[in-house]
């Protein structure tokens, strides 16, 4: 099967989306269906559900339904485990460690920008309060990650 653009749906690129507020998932969910570089995405909303889809565990183990993903959006604010130990461990596992992670969140304090910087966050964006601008920041995210970034083979 292929999207309109004749790539097929299961070659998309895959954004993991971990993201506690619904409303929040909901936003960046739409935004990228929107926008003209397709892609799929999984939304998980905690942080042991994020290291689980990514080292495929529980649930998730089933590769060809859980694949690999090619940006992960971290929330910091996560129940179960917060962003910043997912973060350690996606960076320090061989594994994972080139897939790029966003820090999205709404914290723009100082400790908490620098130690995402310090655990080798590829970005840290806040999060918008007014719609429109959210909405357009995940569509500047999007054409970054997605269309102009060149990553490994």
């Amino acid at each position: 099967m292929s999207n309109a653009g004749g790539i097929p749906v299961d070659q998309l690129p895959v954004i993991l989306i971990v993201e506690d507020n619904d409303s929040h998932a909901l936003l960046i969910i739409r935004a990228l269906e929107q926008h003209a570089r397709k892609c799929r995405t999984k939304h998980v909303w905690d942080g042991e559900e994020a290291l689980d889809y990514l080292l495929h565990k529980g649930e998730y183990t089933n590769i060809e339904l859980s694949p690999a993903p090619s940006l992960v959006l971290l929330d910091l604010r996560l129940p179960r485990m917060d962003g910043l130990e997912v973060l350690r461990t996606v960076k320090n596992s061989g594994d994972l460690m080139t897939i790029p992670v966003v820090v999205l969140t709404s914290s723009l304090a100082e400790p908490d920008i620098v130690n995402a910087y310090l655990l080798h966050a590829n970005s840290y964006l806040s999060k918008p309060l007014d719609y429109d601008e959210f909405r357009n920041q995940i569509m500047d995210l999007a054409t970054y990650w997605l269309h102009w970034n060149v990553f490994p083979l």
